[in-house]
C-alpha cells in the first residue's frame, strides 16, 4: 500500500524528472526549469535542496551518465521515452554522485517514478537497467547484496 503522503525527497525526484523531460523535449535550461517548478502546486512540499542538487548534477553530467547507461540498454537511446530516459539519468546520477543514498533506495525510487510517470512496463525496464548499473558504479556496496 502506498504511503498517503509522499516524502519530500520523492517529490523532489518527481520534479527533477519533470525538469529533465522539459530539458529533453522543450530544450529548456536549468534556470527556466527551476523557475517553472517553483510555481507548481506542491513544489513547496519537495526537498528543495535535493531538487536543486539532483537537477544541476544530472544536467551537468548528462552525457557521461548516458555513456554509463548506454551499454546496459538493448535499444537506441532515442527509442526510450523521454520520461524513462529522465528517470534513468536521475538514477545514474544518484548512483554515481549521491553516495549517501543507498543504491537500493535509488533503484526503488526509479521504479516508483516509472510506475507513476512511465509506460506500462517502464518500471521493469528501469529496474533492469539500474540493477545492472549499481554494481558497476557501487561495487563495494553491491557486493554485499
Amino acid at each position: 500500500m502506498a504511503a498517503p503522503n509522499k516524502s519530500a525527497r520523492r517529490r523532489a525526484r518527481e520534479f527533477v524528472v519533470q525538469g529533465l523531460y522539459q530539458w529533453q523535449v522543450g530544450g529548456q535550461d536549468e534556470a527556466a526549469i527551476q523557475g517553472q517548478a517553483a510555481g507548481v502546486a506542491g513544489f513547496d512540499k519537495a526537498d528543495n535542496e535535493l531538487y536543486k542538487i539532483l537537477l544541476a548534477d544530472t544536467l551537468q553530467h548528462a552525457e557521461a551518465l548516458r555513456a554509463d547507461l548506454q551499454p546496459l540498454i538493448d535499444r537506441p537511446w532515442d527509442e526510450i521515452s523521454p520520461i524513462e530516459r529522465g528517470i534513468l539519468l536521475l538514477g545514474a546520477c544518484e548512483l554515481r554522485y549521491r553516495l549517501e543514498t543507498p543504491y537500493r533506495v535509488i533503484i526503488n525510487e526509479g521504479i516508483e517514478l516509472a510506475k507513476t510517470y512511465g509506460g506500462t512496463d517502464g518500471h521493469k525496464f528501469v529496474n533492469g537497467v539500474l540493477d545492472k548499473l549499481a554494481p558497476i558504479l557501487r561495487p563495494h556496496e553491491a557486493k554485499n547484496r
